[in-house]
Order: structure tokens, then C-alpha cells, then sequence
């Protein structure tokens, strides 16, 4: 009989690339381990301990052939995970085996794995952060001129370019690119500072050379890659780090989520279309309906970060002392599935932005329609400049405007207040005249420099700076 399916991560099966699910897999993991043995080991070889080089090297050969039945076997009668891992490694590597994790407690392997995980995870979601942002750039730059009605509560305002619009989402992502790149740099290592952080262990093993074992985790840092280790901790690094770390996550969220929710509604007012296969089925019932699925679907994974993100908050407020366990069962989860989810997001963003489809026509209508109460304004200030009564004009077109707003919101017909305008001939208007008052560019202000000021003094050089991490492989599961 077959076995039915049990239980699976969506963000593994249907959101997440293949490349953040690796970095927070098992073997990524348990493999960080040994390479953390390996690089203590050495290190304390440096440092004049008793440990050779034949031991070293047996390690070497084991780093990736990870026994997972074995460990599985031991953990079920060590009920410890690190040291499960320990004697399935020292089964590989009896020589080596005296001296793995020699002086060094759970943490040393855990923590500052944890720490390599959220750097390579973290390096991941820049990738893909620099592709948004190059994509959302070109965005920009290609429509700097597509004029476009603006929305403020979602109401009709001043016109705007699409553009210029887009400058908005890519000020938002800029913002998280800093945000990202502080605690990328920033980034410490735990190091090896024993069972309550006071490096008694090692100060042991090496006969109470205190230089020693401050020399000890420099090395281990180099090894890893780091700069520097925690310059003070208990058991355990700060869980402040973790939070600091989600909190990027969660701002990339937030802004992908607005770029989503606008082209959602933009999507309704028809002027915008996120990729759609040509296969592709938008609704069970309704053949017809082409629904916003993808964005829809970053609005909903950035809804889970965003939550998520109180979780490693509520833990680095309740640690007890040098240490307490109830962090461990929480972070398991909520640190690698909040990575899962944000490089699910980025890699929408990026797909929705590249293979979009706009509407300038539609723009164009949906401008049309509310142009006439706009230009009402720039045709009384022209008619007073002929002589005429502002306090009369205005209280004219005052009337006019109620007259067709009534006509357009009850009985459903067209703005037809330029016509009323044009019919009375206080207002010294032809069609020549009025076509001129209606030019849109005269009413988009700045917008197109100001998208060209924009990618020029902000964009273009995080992006040259950068071009090496730029065009990152999506591929999203529709």
C-alpha cells in the first residue's frame, strides 16, 4: 500500500526558490556544523592544543556525508540533537573524534550557524532585492511619460505619470536596501565563549591564557568568513540580532505589499495586467475573469512576515538570564519560514514588473473624465485675464459642476462640462483654445523630470555599484 502525503511547507512546494530553500535545509545546516568542528579544531591546533593534522584532515573528508538514519538512531536515546550530530560525525571520524567540539558547548554550533543561515539568506534576498529594483527602474524610466489620473483616498486627484509612480515602490525598496545592507555588515559571529559566555572552558584548555582564548575566536571568525564575533554574550548571541534581521524581511514585505495593493486596484480600473499563461485559468466559474493572483499572492505572503516578525521581538524580551531553551522550538521556525516567504515575494515582484502589460488608452479615458473638473480652474483664470468677473465665472462654473456631476453620478452620462463651458461665451473658449487648456503634460507638473532626477541621483548608482548581483533567476509556480 502507497503511503499518502503528509504535511509539507506551501512556501517549499509552491512559493520559495530552490536556492533559500538549500540554504536553510538540513544539509546546509548540519554541514555548517562540521565546518564549524573543522575550524575549532584548527584553531585550537594553532593555538598549541594537541590536535593533528591527520585528525583534522579525516574531518575534512566528512563534511558533507551526513548519515541522517544514524543520527536519527542516537538522537533517539541522547535526546540531544548536538550530539547526535557529534557521534554520527565521530563515526565517520574516529580518529578525530577525542577532540570534536573540544571545550565548546551546544551553542558554538548552533548559534553561529544560525548566524551563517540569516548572512547567506540575507545575501539571497539582495540578489533578488537589486533585480526588483533594476526591473522597477526600467519600469520607470520606459513610462516616465505615460500620464495617468492620481488617486488620493482613491478618489480622483491631480494627474500624475505612471512613472512616477513607480518611483514610489522603488524609494520603498531603496529604503529596505539600506535597511538590509546595516545588518548585513553587521553581522557577528557568537564565537566560542562556553556554557555562560565567560570562556571558562577554553580558558581551561589552554592553561589560563586569557590572550589565547581571545585569539581563539578571531580565528574561528576568519574561518567562518567574519569580520569579528559577539564581543559579549551569554549562552547564546543576543536574540535582538534575530529581530533586527526580520525586521528587514518585514520591510521588504510592507513594500511589496503596497506595490501589490496598487497594481491590484490598477488592475480593476483596468489600466494594468500582471502576467497571465496562456493557458492559465482566472476563475472556476467565471471563464472570463483575469484575477491579480500573483500580486494577490505577495499581498499574502508579506501578510505571514509581517506577523512573523513579532515572534523573534516577543523572544529577545523573554530571555531569562545567560539562557533559557523556550527561544529554540520558535526560531526553527519562524526565522527560516520568514526568509522562504520574502524570497517567494521578491521573486513575484519581479516577475509581475517584467511581464506586465499597461494601458495608456485606458489612462487615457479614465484622465478624460475627470480633466474637465481640473481644467476648470486654468479656463477661470484665463477668462479673467480677459477682463471678465472671477466671482461670477466662478459661482458659473460652480453650478456647471454640480449640473454634471449629477448627470454623471445619477443618470450615468458623460462629463460633459466643457461643453457648458464652451456654450457660454463669458468664458471665451474654442476648441482650439480649450485643446490647448487640456494638454495633460500641463498637468503632470514635474513628474516626468522628477522620474528622471530620481533614477539618475538614487538609482542608477546603487545599481552600478551593484551590477555584479543584478539579474537573479526567478521562477514562480502559477
Amino acid at each position: 500500500m502507497s503511503m499518502k502525503p503528509t504535511y509539507e511547507s506551501p512556501l517549499c512546494s509552491r512559493y520559495a526558490s530552490k536556492k533559500m530553500q538549500h540554504i536553510f535545509s538540513p544539509d546546509f545546516k548540519f554541514s555548517t556544523w562540521r565546518r564549524l568542528w573543522i575550524a575549532l579544531a584548527e584553531s585550537e591546533k594553532e593555538l598549541g592544543l594537541n590536535i593533528t593534522q591527520a585528525q583534522i584532515d579525516q574531518m575534512r573528508a566528512h563534511i558533507d556525508d551526513i548519515d541522517y538514519e544514524r543520527v536519527a538512531e542516537y538522537e533517539k536515546n541522547l535526546r540531544h540533537d548536538v550530539m547526535a550530530h557529534l557521534h554520527a560525525f565521530g563515526d565517520l571520524c574516529p580518529l578525530a573524534m577525542p577532540i570534536i567540539h573540544l571545550g565548546a558547548t551546544s551553542c558554538y554550533v548552533g548559534d553561529n550557524t544560525d548566524v551563517i543561515q540569516m548572512r547567506e539568506g540575507l545575501l539571497q534576498i539582495r540578489r533578488l532585492l537589486l533585480t526588483a529594483i533594476d526591473t522597477l527602474a526600467d519600469f520607470a524610466a520606459r513610462h516616465r511619460d505615460t500620464a495617468t489620473l492620481a488617486y488620493t483616498h482613491f478618489q480622483a486627484a491631480q494627474p500624475t505619470t505612471l512613472g512616477k509612480r513607480a518611483t514610489l515602490w522603488l524609494q520603498d525598496f531603496l529604503m529596505d536596501l539600506e535597511r538590509l545592507d546595516f545588518e548585513l555588515n553587521h553581522l557577528r559571529l557568537l564565537g566560542c565563549k562556553g556554557t555562560t559566555g565567560t570562556g571558562a572552558s577554553f580558558l581551561e584548555l589552554f592553561g589560563g591564557d586569557q590572550e589565547k582564548v581571545r585569539a581563539l575566536e578571531g580565528k574561528i571568525a576568519g574561518k567562518m568568513g567574519f569580520e569579528k564575533c559577539m564581543p559579549v554574550s551569554g549562552q547564546t548571541y543576543s536574540r535582538k540580532i534575530d529581530s533586527y534581521v526580520m525586521n528587514v524581511l518585514s520591510g521588504i514585505a510592507q513594500s511589496a505589499s503596497k506595490l501589490a495593493t496598487d497594481t491590484r486596484l490598477l488592475s480593476h480600473l483596468k489600466e494594468f495586467d500582471e502576467p497571465f499563461e496562456s493557458g492559465q485559468v482566472g476563475s472556476s466559474a467565471m471563464a472570463y475573469k483575469r484575477n491579480p493572483m500573483r500580486s494577490e499572492r505577495i499581498c499574502s505572503l508579506a501578510r505571514y512576515i509581517l506577523c512573523d516578525a513579532q515572534n523573534p521581538a516577543f523572544t529577545a524580551a523573554t530571555q531569562w538570564l545567560e539562557r533559557t531553551l523556550d527561544d529554540s522550538a520558535n526560531r526553527r521556525i519562524a526565522i527560516p519560514e520568514a526568509f522562504l516567504a520574502c524570497d517567494a515575494i521578491l521573486s513575484l515582484v519581479i516577475n509581475v514588473i517584467s511581464g506586465c502589460r499597461v494601458y495608456p488608452r485606458v489612462m487615457e479615458k479614465h484622465l478624460m473624465e475627470e480633466l474637465p473638473f481640473m481644467a476648470s480652474e486654468n479656463i477661470l483664470m484665463r477668462a479673467v485675464e480677459m477682463g471678465e468677473d472671477r466671482q461670477a465665472l466662478h459661482e458659473a462654473i460652480r453650478q456647471y459642476s454640480v449640473e454634471t456631476a449629477h448627470h454623471v453620478k445619477m443618470e450615468g452620462g458623460d462629463n460633459d462640462l466643457l461643453d457648458k463651458l464652451l456654450a457660454d461665451s463669458r468664458f471665451h473658449l474654442d476648441k482650439d483654445s480649450l485643446a490647448e487648456i487640456l494638454n495633460v503634460r500641463a498637468f503632470v507638473g514635474c513628474a516626468p523630470e522628477q522620474v528622471d532626477a530620481f533614477l539618475a541621483e538614487y538609482v542608477r548608482p546603487v545599481l552600478d555599484e551593484n551590477r555584479d548581483f543584478l539579474g537573479a533567476d526567478v521562477q514562480v509556480n502559477v
